[in-house]
């Protein structure tokens, strides 16, 4: 299920259309950093520009949602159908999903007020746009009741709900604290970490925080001490361009307009030791990808090769590539479908992505190094040697 042909499902045998960002319901969540209770909440702002299928007897349009609703009613799956949410209660359309999630909203905690006729308006005017099978009133209505549907456009027409600014905080005795205090203990010592042990050689984790240099997940190896010997002497990172943010925004022309493409971030210091120019094209290459390109398992290859850009923003020794550039689907390359070919677009393709060069462990090389106490990828700790293409 996917909204394009991606990276990852190019190689899907058939791909379910998925609506994309203006055209579905999202609720989002907030971070521990945000002292504020908030909910934003995502709903169609655009027709989908995919067509209408039938789930149940009732026309939505095909996403995600529709996909997971006809397995259900071809599977005849419990908690689905005219009494999926309870007796007389249905679960046939995505609506029924997301609008209770809504009425949850306007209820939680202090329910919201009702919306006066203006707000009522101004909510079935923003709306008309929509066929009935992504926005129809009478339904809506029927889904979440008389008595909450004016709560209900009250939090629409906000967006979601944002607790007031001023009771993020209160003034107590001991000074100004959070008005939402954090509900569970912060440990500097966990016991129940260090009597988890590593589960390929079997030592305790450590119970505080403390810093691991990259291992191997076997025999514990110092990695970087070694790499560095072979005449890998840059630590490779990765960041975020705020005009290119996401991994779809590259069909977004306005702003490749704006970045057309990437590059390998480089300080002066490095540069002038290597005899590197602005603009050269470099290749990066890793321990674990001493060629520098993605091998994409269908005879094709993509370089990890990029323009260079000296600044003096980024600690000597390091190298930085940012995220959302050089894609190899996407409209980047030539699709065929159903025998009609779609020709590519090569601005989507341009500048570079960088994560093949993540080193890789010598006893599992189908997998990153990992952090053996949170279990996810090690992302700073691959060392590279940049050399011009």
């Amino acid at each position: 299920s996917d909204a394009v042909i991606g990276e990852t499902t190019m190689y899907a045998d058939y791909i379910f259309p998925d609506t994309m960002y203006l055209e579905r319901w999202e609720f989002h969540g907030s971070h521990p950093n945000v002292a504020f209770k908030i909910q934003p909440l995502r709903n169609p702002a655009i027709d989908p520009l995919v067509p209408d299928v039938t789930v149940y007897g009732n026309a939505m349009p095909l996403s995600l949602e529709a996909m997971l609703l006809g397995l259900a009613e071809k599977l005849n799956l419990p908690g689905f159908g005219e009494n999926g949410f309870g007796e007389g209660k249905p679960f046939t359309h995505q609506d029924h999903f997301y609008l209770r999630m809504v009425a949850n909203l306007a209820l939680n905690v202090e329910p919201v007020p009702d919306a006066d006729d203006e707000e009522v308006r101004i909510f079935l005017e923003a709306r008309r746009h929509l066929r009935p099978s992504v926005f129809d009133a009478e339904r809506w209505k029927s889904i979440v009741g008389e008595d909450l549907w004016r709560k209900v456009i009250y939090v629409f027409n906000r967006g979601g709900r944002f607790q007031n600014y001023e009771k993020g905080y209160r003034q107590t005795a001991r000074g100004k604290q959070l008005g939402n205090r954090y509900g569970k203990l912060i440990n500097i010592y966990q016991e129940k970490t260090y009597s988890t042990r590593n589960s390929m050689n079997g030592e305790h984790l450590a119970g505080y925080a403390r810093y691991v240099p990259p291992a191997t997940s076997l025999l514990g190896e110092d990695l970087a001490a070694k790499d560095r010997a072979d005449g890998f002497d840059f630590h490779l990172i990765t960041y975020r361009e705020i005009v290119q943010t996401k991994s779809r925004t590259s069909s977004n022309y306005w702003l490749l307009a704006v970045l057309p493409e990437n590059f390998v971030l480089m300080n002066a210091v490095d540069a002038t030791r290597l005899g590197y120019k602005e603009g050269d094209l470099v290749r990066v290459v890793s321990p674990t990808n001493p060629n520098g390109e993605w091998d994409l398992g269908n005879g094709m290859t993509k370089p990890m090769v990029g323009k260079l850009k000296i600044v003096q923003g980024i600690r000597p020794g390091v190298v930085g590539v940012s995220l959302g550039f050089g894609h190899w689907a996407y409209g980047s390359t030539p699709v065929k479908i159903d025998g009609v070919t779609i020709p590519a677009d090569e601005r989507r393709g341009r500048g570079l992505h960088i994560n093949a060069a993540m080193r890789t462990d010598p006893h599992t090389p189908n997998t990153t190094l990992v952090d053996p106490v949170g279990g996810s990828a090690v992302f700073y700790d691959t060392l590279v040697k940049v050399v011009k293409a």
